[in-house]
């Protein structure tokens, strides 16, 4: 018998090879060698690369190949039926627990994967959670409220108290699946008869049958009822973030709990404040003339007005900061700012006498100290 060549050599890998680094290869060899693959098939090939990925893939198989090599795994090498620790692990196709074979198997013949690779629990689940979204104004989600919402609600039976039955007597142990909830199912493929494990179909993985149904929930378990919670919406909420109400989604599976209710806040616009983050924006009109001398002004802020100080020889759009006037953090409570967008408006109806005030302020500047003359003695430098 020929001597059989190191695991690790067979996938090409190194001996301190991770889990994922040995899985990767196994699939890239056995896509090659599979006996499917006209090409380039090898069914001795492919036999030893499923064995050696059997030992170095399962953590205590590797650990005794690391330690005592090929004889781990030989008659009379250890305990166990035999004298094999690892009886039953080897030949034909029957390692393939540990790895998901239907990209392998899909390049072949369409996506057929190997029975009992895919198992669901039928015991108790959790239910699903849902999402739904509301409308709040600018201001509240500023300030902060507390918003009745009505859903639908799905509730443990209060007759049957969830179990569908009209009487513990009406529940029997499923025939079809003795029980289990999962039934094994037989079907021809290119490998011969392959064996799947699906949810029995006819208890629907409860592994009970239902002889005489709860009149009230007709055998669900459950009721739909309109139910109104109340939600507190935090200070400072922003547009498209989410409130989590725990309990109150979908019923769970097989007296599981209930998913959460996620709420979306949608915030409606406000015609004057912009809101960036934290920080808040607005613009104000300003008279020109306390533009040039400087002036007070209340200047509107979403926890009220606010006086703020316009500094003598401010120009058109000229920014000015409100520190700690924007929006507190829902979750820190730290304020951003506010930002004021200074607009000058410029009369354009002037009486006789502002005519006259205008026309004397501009005799009184020198013409040398004008803008535009600055502006055009730039040009001579």
């Amino acid at each position: 018998m020929a001597e059989k060549r190191d695991y690790y050599e067979v996938l090409g890998v190194k001996k301190g090879a991770t889990k994922d680094e040995i899985k990767s290869a196994y699939r890239k060899l056995a896509k090659t060698y599979h006996p499917d693959n006209k090409e380039t098939g090898n069914a001795d090939k492919f036999k030893e690369i499923q064995e050696a990925y059997d030992v170095l893939y399962d953590d205590k198989k590797r650990q005794m190949y690391d330690q005592f090599g090929h004889a781990a795994f030989e008659q009379g090498a250890g305990g166990g039926a035999g004298g094999n620790p690892f009886a039953g692990g080897f030949g034909g196709f029957g390692g393939f627990e540990d790895v998901d074979l239907g990209d392998i198997f899909s390049s072949f013949f369409g996506g057929v994967r190997r029975g009992g690779s895919s198992r669901a629990s039928t015991g108790p689940q959790r239910g699903q959670d849902v999402a739904m979204r509301i409308n709040i104004s600018f201001m509240d989600a500023i300030n902060g409220k507390k918003q009745d919402i009505t859903l639908n609600y799905d509730e443990t039976c209060p007759d049957c108290k969830g179990t569908g039955a009209r009487s513990p007597d009406a529940i029997k142990t499923c025939s079809y699946c003795s029980g289990r909830g999962r039934v094994r199912m037989q079907r021809q493929s290119l490998f011969g008869v392959m064996e799947t494990e699906q949810t029995c179909p006819h208890c629907n993985g409860t592994g009970k049958q239902i002889t005489d149904k709860c009149p009230t929930c007709g055998g669900k378990g459950y009721t739909r009822k309109k139910k109104t919670i109340t939600i507190n919406i935090p200070a400072g909420i922003n547009n498209g973030q989410q409130i989590r109400s725990a309990g109150m989604g979908e019923i769970g599976e097989n007296g599981g709990p209930h998913g959460d209710l996620y709420v979306e806040i949608a915030v409606a616009p406000h015609p004057n404040f912009q809101r960036d983050g934290n920080d808040i924006h607005i613009s104000i009109p300003l008279d020109f003339v306390d533009a040039i001398l400087g002036t007070q002004v209340e200047i509107p802020t979403v926890y009220g007005d606010k006086l703020l100080n316009i500094p003598a020889g401010t120009q058109p759009g000229q920014m000015l900061r409100m520190k700690g006037h924007g929006v507190k953090d829902f979750r820190t409570g730290k304020p951003g700012d506010q930002y004021v967008h200074l607009e000058i408006k410029m009369p354009t109806n002037l009486s006789k006498e502002q005519k006259k005030c205008l026309e004397d302020y501009k005799k009184c500047a020198p013409k040398e100290d004008s803008f535009f003359q600055r502006f055009k003695n730039s040009f001579k430098r």
